[in-house]
């Protein structure tokens, strides 16, 4: 087993996820770039550092899944997983504005074969990954659960009138990290007694190809959050959703 602490972060190969590879190479970790193209993962990697691998690793695909598990093999250890991979749609917004596309998704008329494919990457996908580096995370002296959420999801924050934002609400993307957050809070709940500590964080509005580089903040801030929240101490906290401001509402 290897010294230097290990981190898979999925999704990787660009946008937030590829700062938050680099951010944590820049600490010190072994950083397992996740991409579902493994050559966009390869250039990825090369940008990342000379510690840094590319794995192949699409959420969705159980196989893919399972053939990461090589890296108990290859590395004996891992010490951070930051669920970063995610679509907010299974098409280009095609010149929409954000706004635009939103009411494409209402509930009355969203696509549920959209929903679904949403869904199996935003919130299965967590699940089924978490799931398989579980193993390997419990063996860690301090290891720690980053899941890459949006205050879009915050049931609080969309059920205030005075929320400028809250007619972007709806059951595709928005709704994907409303699940994503409740299932970071059941894992952290099941792992607290284990000292792994599981938290969500919101990017903000970053500039990736999620919305079609329409967001208003770079992704070196996009990804500050998430670098915290994966070095957290001991006396850190477990269980909450946060961004660069503070706690956000659930």
């Amino acid at each position: 087993m290897q010294d230097r602490l290990v981190a898979l972060v999925t999704g990787a190969n660009q946008g937030i996820g590829l700062q938050i590879a680099k951010d944590l190479a820049a600490q010190g970790f072994t950083v397992l770039v996740g991409s579902r193209n493994l050559e966009r993962g390869e250039a990825a990697a090369k940008q990342v550092g000379p510690d840094a691998r590319a794995i192949q690793l699409d959420v969705t695909d159980e196989n893919s899944i399972a053939a990461t598990k090589r890296i108990r093999s290859e590395l004996g250890r891992l010490d951070v997983l930051v669920n970063n991979a995610a679509i907010s749609n299974t098409t280009k917004l095609s010149g929409q504005s954000v706004t635009e596309y939103a009411k494409t998704v209402r509930p009355s008329n969203a696509s549920l074969d959209e929903m679904r494919a949403v869904w199996d990457t935003n919130v299965f996908g967590v699940i089924a990954v978490t799931q398989a580096m579980l193993p390997l995370l419990r063996e860690a002296p301090a290891a720690r659960i980053v899941n890459v959420s949006s205050s879009s999801g915050s049931l609080t924050m969309n059920s205030d009138p005075a929320n400028p934002h809250r007619a972007m609400f709806g059951p595709v993307y928005p709704a994907s990290k409303t699940a994503l957050n409740a299932v970071t809070l059941a894992m952290a709940i099941e792992l607290e007694s284990e000292a792994i500590k599981v938290n969500a964080v919101s990017p903000g509005f970053t500039r990736t190809n999620l919305n079609n580089y329409q967001g208003t903040e770079t992704v070196e801030e996009g990804a500050r959050e998430a670098v915290r929240v994966a070095l957290l101490g001991p006396d850190g906290p477990t269980g909450t959703f946060s961004n660069t401001s503070g706690v956000i509402p659930w």
